[in-house]
């Protein structure tokens, strides 16, 4: 029916500045209407949609729009099952670049940050969830678990600290297959509630790319692994019987073209085809959990957001412009390399926890030369089966300009770490030349992050920095805004900048389809003070 509006004592502003303030004004209803020929917004004033009582002057509504509020983004389901007031995720980047002040700071403020807690000894990760507890108090927050095939005591040392330290939230990534200290962490202390209900205390969030995977992680834990808890005594019977009634993870992030270890895959296929397995699952498997589909990698502007969201994702989860962001935990120097960086300055390289298996990680290739020189190292590691095999020249150009050293200094390095690490490791290449050489080269991988992490300055040229192409949209978007200066790339600001942006371009696609043509200017799309943000939305 046509809708008319009726001013009371203020006429329509036909301002393009005033329609732009109007669309930003989310929290707030939209009224567009026909002024004399013109675009105009109507406040205030008296808004029917049947016919304008006659002799009265109206005006003929051409868009109305109810308020566009940032909680209402993504599945409220999400944000009520994990405590969060917006369904907006910081991801673990390992090392601790995903750092307890991240973690912290989306905590305070309804949002939910996980630790990178990967590559960690376990002393360290358990300082920082003391700090994380201590800050956060009931307040949501969750710690990566990397899937850590080459050394399965220490991912289960993990996770022996996550169920001493009370860690409700998980977030598991690289994984190829469900491992058995995850489906321990996933299963302990399962049960049913007064209601009859079943009730799991510890939560998953996996980062997925592949279909295969996807599938095992929203299937009910594998029955031989229970049966392994159960001979263990770390399920009961009936513990058992229950954990066949509920998916590994009930939340799966989407992991497309990210940093780190991704399979450079696009969101926009992707994020369907998640979202079509998950609907498969719920039938097939009828749990009582709601199974759930977030979105990650590429998130780097408010329209990836947007997008995302209107595709069917729970959520959103970003990562590489979270390391661009001061409370990260690496230095000053890759900040300021991050920050100029484009779309198209990324490159794979080997991933240094899985290099005999070939897995890579997309890492920033402006200012550094890691990608290449670690592709030199798995070409020779593929090509020769042990450092005796190199040739001398090839081995000359290792030792002068990738290692710095001899690799007899860099063997004595390594086995001394893993003596106190895993000496499994350095039993092994005393049999195994090819597995030494490995290792020796992972020495470089290693050692890579850990420079770009304290910003050595004799070795930027070899800062491994995972970054995926979303750096370069976002450092677009934020051109000559108030985020633009790295010192004030806070990421409490990008959250609610990414959020807002978000909620104003939902408001914009909206009036598209009600056949609004909206005047230059007009769409507010530029980062703004945090503080303005919160004012708009009533925070």
């Amino acid at each position: 029916m046509q809708g008319w509006w009726i001013a009371d004592s203020e006429a329509p502003s036909v301002d393009p500045g005033e329609i732009a303030r109007a669309i930003g004004s989310v929290n707030e209803s939209l009224v567009l209407v026909d002024a004399g020929g013109y675009l105009g917004v109507a406040r205030g004033g008296t808004s029917l949609f049947r016919a304008a009582p006659p002799d009265v002057p109206a005006y003929r509504i051409v868009a109305f729009l109810p308020e566009t509020r940032l909680e209402s983004l993504g599945d409220p389901t999400f944000c009520a099952d994990h405590g969060l007031r917006y369904p907006y995720v910081t991801g673990a980047m390992a090392n601790g670049i995903g750092s307890a002040a991240i973690v912290e700071a989306m905590g305070q403020v309804g949002m939910l940050g996980f630790f990178g807690s990967a590559g960690l000894p376990v002393d360290r990760v358990e300082r920082e969830i003391d700090h994380i507890q201590a800050t956060l108090g009931a307040r949501p927050y969750g710690i990566n678990l990397i899937n850590n095939p080459g050394e399965p005591d220490l991912e289960n040392a993990i996770v022996d600290l996550y169920l001493r330290k009370g860690v409700r939230l998980i977030e598991a990534s690289a994984f190829l297959a469900l491992s058995l200290p995850l489906v321990r962490y996933r299963t302990h202390g399962i049960h049913r509630d007064a209601n009859g209900r079943i009730v799991t205390p510890n939560q998953v969030i996996a980062k997925v790319s592949r279909v295969e995977v996807a599938t095992k992680f929203f299937s009910p834990p594998p029955d031989d692994f229970l049966q392994k808890l159960l001979q263990a005594r770390e399920l009961t019977p009936e513990q058992v019987d229950l954990a066949r009634h509920i998916p590994v993870a009930q939340d799966l992030t989407a992991e497309a073209d990210s940093g780190g270890h991704t399979d450079n895959r696009p969101a926009i296929t992707m994020i369907p085809t998640l979202l079509a397995l998950r609907d498969r699952l719920q039938q097939q498997f009828g749990y009582q959990q709601r199974l759930r589909v977030g979105a990650g990698g590429g998130v780097g502007s408010p329209a990836a957001v947007s997008a995302a969201l209107a595709m069917g994702a729970a959520y959103v989860l970003t990562g590489t412009i979270n390391q661009a962001c001061v409370e990260s935990g690496t230095s000053d120097a890759v900040r300021a390399m991050l920050a100029q960086a484009e779309q198209a300055d990324v490159a794979m390289g080997p991933a240094g926890d899985m290099f005999e298996m070939g897995v890579k990680v997309q890492v920033l290739k402006r200012g550094t030369l890691f990608a290449m020189r670690g592709q030199k190292l798995y070409d020779l590691y593929r090509e020769y089966n042990s450092i005796e095999e190199i040739p001398v020249s090839e081995r000359t150009t290792l030792e002068k300009q990738i290692f710095r050293m001899s690799l007899e200094e860099i063997w004595g390095q390594t086995a001394d770490y893993f003596q106190r690490r895993d000496p499994r490791q350095v039993e092994r290449a005393s049999k195994d030349p090819k597995h030494k050489m490995a290792l020796v080269f992972r020495w470089y991988l290693g050692q890579s992050s850990r420079w770009a992490i304290t910003g050595e300055p004799t070795r930027q040229a070899d800062y491994q920095i995972w970054c995926g192409p979303a750096i370069g949209s976002f450092n677009e978007w934020v051109k000559e805004s108030c985020l633009e200066p790295v010192a004030n790339r806070h990421v409490v600001s990008v959250a609610f900048n990414l959020l807002y942006g978000a909620a104003v371009l939902n408001r914009t696609t909206a009036l598209r389809a009600f056949g609004v043509a909206l005047p230059e200017g007009s769409i507010p799309t530029k980062p703004l003070p945090v503080e303005e943000i919160w004012r708009r939305i009533g925070y």
